[in-house]
């Protein structure tokens, strides 16, 4: 089975536009698949193999002109030699459409990129599989998507849920993590991964997760800054329309899969997880997700933040425009929330004024969207993702 990617359309649009195409993201979302699908009369190589990284290593101008072109280059990470290769033959040959590059670990890919290929190379990171991208050829609901998270193989080969993320994060996030910084002692990085998945959807506190595991603030930082490279988390800022003061508060955090996150939680059932206290953590993970992956398959840019006041009051998140206009956004796992419910919206309307807060969403599981107000309208995930993209 293939379950088609929205992104596609735009990977295609990027590819007639640069020489070159880098396609990121965490390992196992589907890049080598996807690029093969799309391309299927390219040629193939991948760097995963000692033998052909030997080879790269050697000569690596002599290595890209074994191959005809357009040529797809997976796990380009293991070789970053191959970037100034790439260059070289690039600037030789500047044609649009030849060479297509995977890689799973963004430090030495971000380097040889910004290096070797400026302007010759288009970058796009693929996520996981989105709700709508799986619902429309799989029947599953929106709380077992939540569990089971976005990972095809899931889909696609009917993989044991429990076998499949344990053998995930041993052999890949382990793998990673080992080569970059030599954690020696996985026991406590296991833990780290678990207490970073108890608190998504919550300020990032270093001091209560080296409090729970017992490493120090520095090791935790470190540990932190390298899965969030390797995109199995993200941070999400908070606003200030004084953009310097943005730095100044805690960010929150989020797991770019939130099966990933309810398998280190310990959650054997979607039921089991949807009637836990996190639930609506898990929810609010869930919406920040689709709207990260949606603005990814039109390749547009994101600037996504939450607000928090002095009181505590917060909205989860905060579209900012290019205007400098702001979109708010609560989640609420009620299927029909009431005006008690948009406190913290009226708080930031309050702070900024409602010139500046053009549109205000409460995103729930109401089947039908309705105005709670005239300024706050209740939705569904599936029509805000119309709302904001058209679709």
């Amino acid at each position: 089975m293939w379950i088609e990617r929205k992104i596609e359309a735009i990977i295609t649009q990027a590819f007639e536009q640069f020489p070159a195409l880098l396609i990121t993201g965490l390992r196992q979302v589907g890049k080598t698949s996807l690029l093969k699908k799309m391309f299927p009369y390219a040629s193939y190589i991948t760097l995963d193999l000692p033998a052909n990284q030997h080879a790269a290593i050697t000569n690596t101008i002599e290595f890209i002109q074994r191959f005809s072109t357009p040529l797809i280059i997976d796990e380009i990470q293991y070789v970053p030699q191959l970037f100034q290769g790439l260059k070289i033959a690039i600037d030789t040959n500047r044609k649009n459409g030849q060479y297509l590059l995977t890689g799973s670990q963004n430090f030495s890919i971000m380097q040889g990129v910004s290096e070797s290929l400026a302007g010759r190379c288009a970058i796009m990171q693929l996520y996981p599989l989105s709700f709508f991208e799986t619902s429309n050829h799989i029947a599953v609901s929106q709380n077992e998507f939540i569990f089971l998270g976005g990972y095809p193989e899931l889909y696609v080969s009917n993989k044991n849920y429990n076998l499949w993320y344990s053998s995930y994060v041993a052999t890949y996030l382990e793998r990673d993590v080992r080569n970059v910084l030599n954690v020696t002692n996985l026991r406590e990085f296991n833990l780290f991964l678990r207490s970073c998945a108890l608190r998504i959807s919550n300020l990032l506190s270093y001091t209560d997760i080296t409090r729970d595991i017992g490493i120090s603030v520095n090791t935790a930082k470190k540990w932190l800054s390298v899965i969030t490279t390797l995109g199995a988390v993200y941070l999400v800022e908070p606003y200030f329309a004084n953009r310097g003061k943005r730095i100044i508060k805690s960010p929150k955090i989020y797991f770019t899969d939130t099966g990933l996150a309810a398998f280190l939680c310990g959650f054997e059932t979607a039921y089991q997880l949807q009637n836990s206290a996190m639930a609506g953590y898990f929810f609010e993970n869930y919406i920040a997700n689709e709207i990260i992956k949606h603005y990814s398959f039109y390749g547009k840019r994101l600037n996504l933040y939450y607000w928090r006041d002095v009181y505590g009051k917060e909205v989860d998140f905060i579209l900012e425009q290019a205007s400098g206009k702001i979109i708010a956004i609560e989640c609420k796992l009620a299927e029909n929330p009431t005006l008690k419910d948009c406190k913290n919206i009226f708080a930031l309307i309050d702070y900024y004024g409602k010139d500046k807060v053009t549109k205000s969403y409460i995103v729930c599981n109401t089947p039908i969207p309705y105005y709670i107000n005239e300024h706050i309208k209740a939705i569904n995930i599936k029509e805000l993702i119309n709302e904001l993209f058209h679709e």
